[in-house]
């Protein structure tokens, strides 16, 4: 049964609603309102409708859906086709501490919160105030908030040292960064980094060479959907083509 507090999806053929069921509170669409009393005690699967009539199926949403259609954003997003694999690739599974710096909306940090419970923790280390509210509120929506602790902290100032099991850093220059980056990790731990300039990983992999990181590699990700029609299956007409490089190395001695 789903009760007060619960996350739940309203989808009809065309719309999908993603919000926390509150008592008293109304939910209010261009395909009319629906009271959120009236969803308590329903089961997911089950149908609703909103005062003009319309049905939408209750659903509870993937972590994917809360990504792409549930949290709020005021930067561009990590794309769940690269924070995936930036979670594999570092190696991140329960009981890690994982620095992040540069957590924009949230997005990279609730996939890696999930992958580090309920014994791990992602330390996010951010400079912009205003992000650091966005990522609690967002992290209050997917009940991660407990793995996650946020810091209003520039790289430039120090990290704790041989701390880390891996990081990840999504800042402008990181390069200007590294020497603390390196010292917060211990040995052997993966890191990453996203750039969204050629000239921009040139110059991370030159200071990276420099301080003896080790496995450098650069990837670039991309997804490619297809339109599910029978009669005239293709490749949509658009896709999210780059929207970043992905460099990782490993901390050696």
């Amino acid at each position: 049964m789903i009760k007060e507090g619960d996350l739940v999806q309203l989808k009809d053929s065309k719309n999908s609603f993603i919000f926390k069921v509150k008592k008293g509170e109304t939910l209010g669409t261009h395909k009319g309102n629906i009271n959120h009393d009236e969803i308590i005690g329903l089961k997911y699967g089950d149908l609703i409708k909103s005062h003009k009539g319309n049905e939408f199926l209750i659903l509870k949403p993937t972590l994917y859906e809360i990504i792409m259609n549930g949290i709020k954003r005021k930067t561009q997003i990590i794309y769940p086709k690269d924070s995936a694999y930036i979670t594999l690739k570092l190696g991140i599974t329960d009981g890690m501490k994982v620095l992040e710096s540069g957590i924009g909306s949230g997005a990279l940090t609730i996939v890696m919160a999930n992958a580090v419970k309920p014994m791990g923790k992602i330390y996010g280390y951010e400079k912009e105030k205003s992000y650091i509210d966005l990522v609690k509120e967002n992290l209050k929506l997917t009940n991660l908030e407990k793995y996650v602790s946020l810091f209003h902290h520039d790289l430039s100032e120090k990290l704790p040292e041989d701390y880390f099991d891996a990081g990840f850093i999504d800042v402008k220059y990181p390069h200007e960064y590294l020497e603390n980056i390196k010292l917060s990790l211990k040995n052997g731990a993966m890191v990453g980094f996203l750039l969204p300039t050629a000239n921009q990983v040139i110059t991370l992999i030159e200071k990276l060479e420099k301080l003896n990181f080790l496995q450098i590699e650069v990837k670039e990700l991309l997804l490619r959907n297809y339109k599910p029609i029978p009669e005239r299956f293709r490749p949509d007409d658009r896709m999210v083509a780059h929207t970043g490089y992905l460099i990782f190395a490993r901390k050696g001695v």
